[in-house]
């Protein structure tokens, strides 16, 4: 591990990105450019403690879920990505279907999205990054253990989860989750990641293995669905599904036809997220 050079690019990096970038507010003035330490910590899920000894040259070494979590906050390339694994002794993802880095062009979309809930997913359910309108309405993935970043993971496994959705919609998204992993497991039979995701489910869930045995075939598109939030109630949202050019990634929207109930729920919504956030912070 290449402490020096790895301080020295984190710095290079993190004072060419603005506030606006990363879809943070400009706060107070700043008197060096680029984003503040605590600020990449807060986007990367670690400590300030722990980010500032990284560009001190004098922190540990990060694990590969920590430096896919800086390579995202950082809004890296592919190529600076693989980079920044080098300068710390480790071999970068050679799967790029399975890799959890974002495109920073896909960042930069999801940053304007600001009024409305939208994450970028793989196509096996991996949560990559959220908004603050999107962890207002189904929780912050960024907040749990890599291993529980997962929609379909946690559809089978968590109540919490499961409750987000109206009882009567439960079985048909159960459905969809395994139609779409089904897809996505035939189209790459040698990716480990969704294979040990199947096998784990079929053990755990009696419902996912049954499924699973019916054998539908479905990939996740565009639809209406509807979310029984614990604070604002029932919102029925049209949901975009975008794909990245490989299409192992995809950008989801969620919004509200202006002039409904579910329109005015997903504003207040905004007020009570913003709020969450700020007293968090």
């Amino acid at each position: 591990m290449d402490r020096t050079q790895l301080a020295d690019f984190l710095r290079r990096c993190r004072t060419r990105l603005s506030p606006a970038d990363v879809g943070l507010g400009p706060g107070a003035r700043r008197r060096t450019p680029g984003l503040r330490r605590e600020e990449v910590a807060q986007l990367t899920g670690m400590s300030t403690d722990y980010y500032t000894r990284l560009e001190q040259a004098r922190g540990p070494r990060p694990s590969r879920q920590m430096l896919t979590a800086l390579a995202r906050a950082l809004r890296l390339t592919d190529d600076e990505r693989d980079h920044l694994f080098h300068l710390v002794g480790e071999e970068p993802p050679r799967d790029r279907s399975s890799s959890g880095h974002v495109r920073p062009g896909l960042l930069l979309v999801l940053d304007r999205l600001y009024d409305t809930p939208a994450m970028v997913i793989n196509d096996w359910g991996e949560v990559l990054a959220q908004n603050a309108m999107a962890a207002a309405l189904s929780g912050d993935f960024s907040a749990r253990p890599p291993g529980q970043r997962n929609m379909i993971r946690r559809y089978f496994t968590d109540p919490d989860t499961r409750r987000l959705c109206p009882p009567e919609d439960q079985e048909e998204h159960a459905r969809n989750h395994v139609a779409n992993l089904r897809a996505v497991l035939a189209a790459r039979p040698d990716d480990p990641a969704p294979a040990a995701l199947v096998a784990e489910l079929r053990a755990a869930s009696q419902e996912f293995a049954a499924l699973w045995e019916a054998h539908e075939v479905a990939v996740r598109r565009s639809a209406v669905k509807r979310f029984l939030h614990p604070v604002v109630g029932l919102l029925e949202l049209e949901c975009e599904v975008l794909l990245s050019s490989e299409h192992a990634q995809r950008l989801i929207v969620h919004s509200a036809r202006p002039g409904t109930e579910s329109y005015e729920r997903l504003e207040l919504l905004r007020v009570v997220g913003l709020q969450d956030l700020a007293a968090r912070g």
